[in-house]
């Protein structure tokens, strides 16, 4: 998109960005409703029948949030490597050169600065359809970076996370940075500075165990998964049935783990009104 800048270069023109055909229909997977994807665009990937929030790609999260032609992105370039040679009949570093083929991103998170409702602020946007948002090193390395520049630059911090957890082809090295993103914010926190934390569908794992629940505030997109081992796993080891709900946003909410649910429609606005209470309200402009 042309507003979502790099440097030292920009990603292809809006205009130039492929979109799918017109005519093309969707199932949703919780009505069953039909629905044109034209329309399923237009209301941000939200079910106009039920309200089902879809799985939202990087840059469209990005374009929700952050004001037109703000945005600029910080670390594009780093990339992993294969630290531990891991070879399951696929080499990882051959995953990692075709999803970077595929999607023009070297990995899993997009991080940068940008006015939201003219507020400067750093933002993190953790991509589901790259390697299931998963964390290794890199994403580490960008989370720590983000929060020292901002905690440089005095601004507040917002993390949209959508992640399976850590990234099992980094082995420790991606568990390291659950302690690595942990003591960014806690440094981040020190200066005084806010930090919200977005869940959306899913935030689990490793993720959910470290930075995606240490916000000031903390959101959640609706019937998003949140937790961290599978509900199976619970179940085989303490031998109980769980609720049905369990590990969705309204349970999590319901538990105090969330601090309220919001639709993806009303994000912008809610985390204006926030910030306006953390931070003081935006000057206006004369």
């Amino acid at each position: 998109m042309g507003w979502l800048s790099r440097e030292p270069a920009k990603l292809q023109d809006v205009s130039e960005k492929k979109s799918l055909p017109s005519g093309v229909w969707e199932k949703c997977p919780s009505c069953s409703e039909i629905v044109l994807i034209s329309d399923l665009e237009e209301n941000h990937l939200v079910c106009p029948t039920c309200s089902y929030h879809h799985r939202l790609p990087g840059e469209h999260r990005i374009e929700l949030l952050i004001d037109n032609n703000t945005f600029f992105e910080w670390d594009h370039t780093l990339c992993s490597t294969n630290p531990l040679e891991f070879d399951d009949g696929r080499s990882y570093q051959d995953r990692l050169i075709n999803m970077a083929k595929k999607t023009k991103k070297y990995d899993a998170i997009l991080t940068g600065a940008g006015l939201m409702n003219d507020r400067p602020i750093a933002i993190g946007v953790l991509d589901f359809f790259w390697m299931g948002g998963s964390m290794g090193s890199v994403v580490g390395e960008r989370i720590h970076r983000m929060f020292a520049r901002a905690r440089k630059n005095k601004m507040p911090v917002i993390l949209v996370s959508s992640s399976g957890g850590a990234r099992m082809h980094e082995g420790l090295i991606s568990l390291m940075q659950m302690a690595k993103t942990s003591a960014a914010i806690a440094l981040h926190k020190e200066a005084g500075l806010p930090f919200i934390s977005i869940l959306c569908d899913p935030t689990t794992g490793g993720v959910a165990a470290s930075f995606a629940m240490l916000g000031d505030v903390n959101y959640a997109e609706p019937k998003s998964t949140i937790g961290f081992a599978g509900r199976r796993v619970i179940e085989n080891i303490i031998r109980q049935k769980l609720p049905d709900n369990f590990q969705t946003a309204e349970f999590c909410f319901e538990h105090g783990v969330v601090d309220r649910i919001v639709k993806r429609p009303e994000m912008k606005e809610t985390l204006t009104r926030t910030l306006n209470i953390l931070c003081g309200p935006i000057a206006k402009k004369k």
